[in-house]
């Protein structure tokens, strides 16, 4: 898969990287990189992001975070993105998925 990336600037939601759940086994990559002053967290769904409504997960990895920051997951799930907290910077997610393309 090539790297898909969302950035968020200021609070609220970036919108979502979908993930191929086709591809076994899982392994997800993940970096997020921060841009001047935020709090943020990254959350995971196991709904489809691209069908109305959809729950949201703290990653518990990565919640409350100030700065750079990098993961992985290796279970399925449909979909990854940002929550900026507060601040008024700004959030670059970038996610990779290994498998075929």
């Amino acid at each position: 898969m090539r790297v898909q990336t969302v950035s968020k600037t200021g609070t609220g939601s970036s919108s979502a990287v979908v993930i191929n759940t086709n591809v076994t086994p899982v392994n997800i990559g993940f970096a997020a990189v921060v841009t001047g002053t935020v709090n943020y967290s990254i959350q995971l769904s196991y709904d489809d992001p691209a069908v109305g409504f959809t729950t949201w997960f703290d990653d518990t990895s990565i919640t409350s975070k100030t700065g750079n920051e990098d993961g992985s997951i290796n279970f399925p799930i449909t979909g990854l993105k940002v929550l900026v907290n507060s601040g008024s910077g700004s959030v670059t997610l970038s996610v990779v998925q290994a498998g075929i393309a």
